[in-house]
Formats: structure tokens, C-alpha cells, sequence
């Protein structure tokens, strides 16, 4: 299976750099908005590590919030911005309002890193951020359910993307943090 995973991996890779799919724009040009409803550009986030998570209250994975929460504080004073982006794509675990979202962070998690107004994280309708690490990383790099993580250089460029069922916590992630904090601005 990991012989296959590994030739479809550098078939679409080889197709994506084939067609142009994958650009070298950095992500700057992008922007969300809060979940107050006020703008997000990500140009705020120049010199920065950026760690993007497509987030759900309702999730088996939802506890992951503490973790993340644990890694803002851990880093924020390094360079770090975890940027929270609520979505209901998947098995409907986001259906609240961004009001009840942002209350049911802030009383359970004590979430104090920036979260996203709720987005479409799939498909056609996927938020331009989402587009984009499709586009540039492949199928497999987009999310397929909640929590999927993305690593962001200091200059903006996607480095890393991980799944679901890596923590916040695993070493894999806090290496890579930290591997980009180490690189000047």
C-alpha cells in the first residue's frame, strides 16, 4: 500500500508541476475574515509561522484545540500564529453560528489564537487558502476531515501539510515549528 500511496504521490506531483498547477505565490494575497467578521488579511502574518487548521466543536478530534491552544502559548512569543478555521464539510461537526463557535472556544478551550469566520474547506466553493495547498500540494494535501494542519513559512509558503490524526503535541509538528522559527525573517 505504501508503494502505491508513494507512485500515485509522484504521478500527481510530476502532473501538478507538468501543468502549472503549482505555483510558487506565497500566501499573502489571501485573506479570511475574523470570526467577528472582520477582515484577515494573511500579509498581517509577514514574518510570522503560520500554522492554518480547518476546525469543528463537534468533532472526535475536537479536543486537538487544547493542544493547539498549549502550542500558541508555547510559541506565540517566537513568531508562531495558529490560525483556527472552523468548517462544517464533514459530517456537519460545525453548525453553529460563528458567535456559538467562538463561545464554545473561548468557555471550553480558552482559545486565545485568532479564528476564522466558519469557511468551506472542499470542493469548488473551498476558501481561496484551501484552493491554493490543493493546487500547489495535490489531492492528498487537501482536507479530508477536521483539524488538517498546515505549516506556513516566515515567507509565506506552505512548507508542511498533516492529517487529522497528527496532534498538536506530536514531535513531527513541534520539529517542524521549530526548524521554521530557527530561520530568520
Amino acid at each position: 500500500m505504501r508503494r502505491f500511496t508513494a507512485i500515485l504521490l509522484s504521478f500527481i506531483t510530476f502532473f501538478c508541476m507538468e501543468t502549472g498547477v503549482m505555483a510558487a505565490d506565497d500566501v499573502y494575497g489571501l485573506s479570511f475574515k475574523t470570526i467577528d467578521g472582520q477582515p484577515l488579511p494573511l500579509s498581517q502574518f509577514k514574518g510570522k509561522v503560520l500554522l492554518v487548521v480547518n476546525t469543528a466543536s463537534k468533532c472526535g478530534f475536537t479536543k486537538q484545540y487544547a493542544g493547539l491552544q498549549k502550542l500558541y502559548t508555547d510559541y506565540k512569543d517566537k513568531g508562531l500564529v495558529i490560525l483556527g478555521v472552523p468548517s462544517n464539510d464533514f459530517g456537519g461537526q460545525e453548525p453553529g453560528s460563528n458567535g456559538e463557535i467562538k463561545k464554545f472556544c473561548e468557555v471550553n478551550f480558552n482559545i486565545t489564537f485568532p479564528m476564522a469566520q466558519k469557511e468551506v474547506v472542499t470542493g469548488k466553493e473551498a476558501h481561496p487558502f484551501f484552493a491554493k495547498v490543493r493546487a500547489e500540494q495535490g489531492l492528498l494535501a487537501a482536507p479530508h476531515w477536521n483539524f488538517y494542519k498546515y505549516l506556513v513559512s516566515r515567507d509565506g509558503h506552505l512548507v508542511e501539510w498533516y492529517s487529522s490524526k497528527t496532534t498538536p503535541d506530536a514531535d513531527k509538528l513541534t520539529k517542524a515549528i521549530e526548524a521554521e522559527l530557527a530561520k530568520k525573517p
